[in-house]
């Protein structure tokens, strides 16, 4: 049985569990049928270049595994370092476009290139993640663990919406999203991206949820 000190620093630490959607919460919650402007400042992501049809795409599977092993392996690490920083991994993000945009088509995606995405707490760093990449390297080694690169980025002013339900269904919400954007007098820039709030693995298809934003100038 736990002493009372031993419950009181159990407490602690589970209420410094940093939730970087609650921090970021403009960032990551949106409205259905509703589009909002934000401005999305630096944040820096373990990122992972691919191509293809992310529904038949081997690559695409192997990216998503090595994305979550090596940010979980951080995770993990400062915990182990440092028992009082603790976060949530955050939801899978990805940038999808095309090299000639008049392939990018939902009925043909062989076309498409993406960029799946994982946000990273301020604190970690370029060295914490060589550390934790070696680690995962002699314990697991995932087959794109050597494609991850740590960049930061800054979106600046950017539209976002959500959307309820499969992923076969977003082109009338990316229509909406677009039209507002051009109701409020700005232009599209930068690369669609994507936020999945929800587990693909576990959620029905009609059930999902995902935050759709894009960039914008005037």
């Amino acid at each position: 049985m736990k002493t009372t000190a031993e419950t009181m620093k159990t407490m602690e630490l589970k209420s410094n569990k940093i939730d970087l959607k609650k921090e970021l919460a403009e960032l990551y919650s949106a409205k259905k049928d509703k589009v909002k402007f934000i401005e999305v400042p630096e944040l820096q992501y373990l990122m992972c270049d691919g191509y293809g049809d992310p529904n038949n795409s081997q690559l695409f599977a192997d990216a998503v595994e090595a994305l979550f092993s090596l940010s979980y392996t951080i995770k993990f690490m400062f915990k182990k370092r440092t028992p009082s920083i603790d976060y949530a991994v955050m939801p899978l993000e990805g940038l999808w476009w095309s090299d000639d945009i008049a392939n990018f088509s939902m009925d043909d995606r062989s076309a498409w290139r993406w960029t799946l995405m994982l946000l990273q707490p301020d604190f970690v760093s370029a060295a914490d993640i060589a550390t934790a990449s070696d680690q995962l390297q002699k314990k697991k080694n995932p087959k794109m663990l050597s494609a991850i690169r740590f960049e930061k980025m800054i979106e600046g002013t950017c539209a976002q919406t959500m959307h309820l339900g499969p992923f076969n269904t977003e082109p009338e919400t990316i229509k909406m999203l677009h039209n507002t954007i051009a109701a409020n007098g700005y232009k599209l820039t930068g690369k669609h991206r994507e936020i999945y709030l929800s587990d693909m693995r576990k959620t029905a298809p009609e059930k999902l949820k995902t935050i759709l934003r894009q960039p914008v100038e005037k």
